[in-house]
């Protein structure tokens, strides 16, 4: 069954608070949680960023729910060796209920250390071979690598789990989904064209094929923005106010500044939210939209509700949306 999750975004919400609608999100009904891992907000009015790391050990201990990062970049803040200890030691403590997002990352948060910035494709390239660092570490076996980018002396992971978390990578490419249906057990998306993303499901099946591994087994994952209030004016002031971000259509990786995307911010229009973000007071429409990516063939889909609002959003989802979805025909036939 299709797994219906909530996103805890660091950026946006004092870590008691949002560790507080994470419960109210498992008694609601949501199964899982996505957790953003964050240096800095996007923009100073969202005015958090707590360590991820340290939520998500809490977060473990407070619920029952599935949980990991939307997404680590294991490149510059962290050496792909401490992001390998660190997932293993969360799994050992809550064995079978952790996974690990892997990305490339955003200059907002990988600056702050002064390491040079790469273009894309450099990124992509140090990207997947810290994954192979931390493969071979979940390994248990001893490692010495050294690489294009990354070194690690001769060591291994003394803390294991009995069996690693899955790794998911997140991408909007066609090479890096294939890339990834070779190496990883899921991949994760953001909303895009239905076009765009039929064919990130084709590329990763074929990569997964290469390697001899049935695609059906590997996770599809999505992370979703919806803006939910009363009206429709108020849910479109809190996606101006609160997610401006979410309208840029542009790559948002080279910006250092959260003053800097603060002042890009005075350039979004409502009608820059169209396809990106739904903003809705309609719960039908909500249900409608959640169900729409259920009919692709996702097996994970988490939720970020833009506004501050979240208990309002948790609970109209818990007893009018989640009730309500269907499994994907394709799905249920397998099944």
């Amino acid at each position: 069954m299709v797994s219906i999750g909530y996103a805890a975004m660091m950026e946006q919400f004092d870590p008691n608070d949002l560790l507080a609608y994470c419960v109210l999100a498992e008694d609601a009904g949501f199964r899982t949680v996505m957790v953003s891992d964050h240096f800095q907000p996007w923009t100073p009015r969202q005015g958090q960023s707590g360590f991820s790391w340290a939520f998500m050990a809490a977060l473990g201990a407070k619920t029952s729910l599935r949980f990991g990062p939307g997404v680590v970049c294991p490149l510059f803040r962290y050496h792909p060796a401490i992001v390998a200890q660190a997932a293993a030691t969360l799994e050992v403590l809550y064995p079978g209920r952790t996974w690990l997002g892997l990305g490339s990352g955003e200059a907002l948060n990988e600056h702050v250390i002064g390491a040079y910035w790469p273009e894309a494709p450099t990124r992509v390239r140090m990207l997947f071979e810290a994954l192979d660092v931390i493969s071979a570490l979940f390994s248990g076996k001893t490692v010495r690598h050294k690489g294009e980018f990354f070194t690690v002396e001769t060591t291994r992971l003394y803390t294991l789990p009995d069996a690693p978390p899955p790794i998911y990578v997140a991408t909007a490419g066609p090479v890096t989904a294939e890339r990834t249906g070779r190496t990883c057990d899921g991949i994760i998306t953001v909303g895009a064209p239905d076009e765009r993303i039929h064919g990130l499901f084709e590329r990763f099946a074929r990569g997964a094929a290469a390697r001899g591994k049935d695609p059906r087994r590997l996770r599809r994952i999505i992370r979703l923005h919806v803006s939910f209030a009363d009206t429709h004016a108020q849910a479109l002031e809190q996606a101006l106010r609160e997610w401006p971000v979410g309208a840029m259509r542009f790559s948002r990786a080279d910006i250092r500044n959260p003053e800097d995307f603060d002042a890009m911010a005075r350039l979004v229009r409502p009608e820059d939210f169209q396809n990106r973000v739904l903003i809705s007071p309609d719960i039908d429409e909500h249900l409608d939209y959640l169900q729409r990516y259920i009919d692709m063939g996702f097996d994970e889909i988490y939720l970020h509700n833009v506004g501050r609002n979240q208990e309002a959003f948790i609970h109209a989802y818990g007893t009018r949306v989640l009730p309500r979805l269907k499994e994907a025909p394709t799905r249920a036939a397998d099944a």
